[in-house]
């Protein structure tokens, strides 16, 4: 158990047979990170390295593997979270473990130790240009709540109807940073960039007609954005964003 080595290396450090670098370095480097499994290496310690639970992408796994890896996690004190999870695996895993949470548009999967603990230093915005573009911002939007962020969300605001993001101008200006996720051209986030002064991260939706090519339009269309400040994350990529978002937002 990784319990029982830690408090090993901790019986050590107090025997002085160990310094403290010492095992700093274990803590950090040591295989004391990883919790083997098969089919699967639980990283128990990525928490003390980056500030963020491993966090399990669960497209391609079976109910059974994403359960043993949430348990795991929750094991060494962790809370899980799975992100692109079809709803029959989801209501599988809830039925093992009742007190597991589900978000059925975002596709994601929670087991909590606790509630989240508040970490940002502000708000995050999260628009979406259009409906069809929800289960990406939500996946955006929920993935930063469990993080420990406080989220407002500003649905179906794109350019073809170009007031209504302008009728948001005050939430533009207090979020500390905006996550936009749109399909289509991709034009949003420039049209944001180009109201405040405060982080944009784009990201790209595979929404839209055969010539958007799954969303690598408006993947081009946001990285040549001319609004300035504009961060592009990859194509249906909330977590991505949220992830960037949450380590912006814990900034002092």
């Amino acid at each position: 158990m990784i319990h029982d080595r830690l408090r090993n290396l901790l019986d050590a450090l107090m025997a002085g047979q160990v310094d403290r670098a010492q095992v700093l370095s274990t803590l950090l480097h040591d295989e004391l990170m990883v919790d083997g499994m098969h089919q699967a290496t639980v990283d128990t310690h990525r928490e003390l390295r980056t500030g963020v639970p491993e966090v399990i992408f669960g497209l391609g796994k079976t109910a059974e593997q994403l359960l043993t890896i949430m348990q795991r996690l929750n094991a060494a004190g962790q809370p899980a979270l799975a992100t692109r999870v079809e709803a029959d695996k989801a209501g599988w895993v809830m039925e093992q473990l009742p007190e597991v949470m589900y978000y059925p548009v975002a596709r994601v999967l929670y087991l909590p130790t606790s509630e989240p603990v508040p970490q940002g230093r502000g708000e995050i915005l999260v628009i979406c240009a259009g409906t069809s573009d929800l289960p990406v911002a939500e996946e955006a939007a929920v993935v930063a709540e469990l993080l420990g962020n406080r989220v407002r969300r500003v649905v179906d605001v794109g350019v073809a109807g170009l007031h209504r993001v302008l009728a948001h101008a005050k939430e533009l200006r207090n979020a500390r940073v905006i996550i936009v996720v749109a399909g289509m051209e991709g034009a949003l986030p420039s049209v944001v960039a180009g109201l405040t002064d405060k982080p944009v991260i784009a990201v790209p939706t595979s929404v839209g007609y055969g010539a958007s090519f799954q969303g690598v339009a408006a993947l081009l269309g946001m990285l040549n954005s001319c609004g300035s400040g504009v961060t592009v994350v990859n194509i249906d990529n909330g977590f991505g964003a949220a992830f960037q978002a949450t380590r912006i937002n814990r900034l002092p």
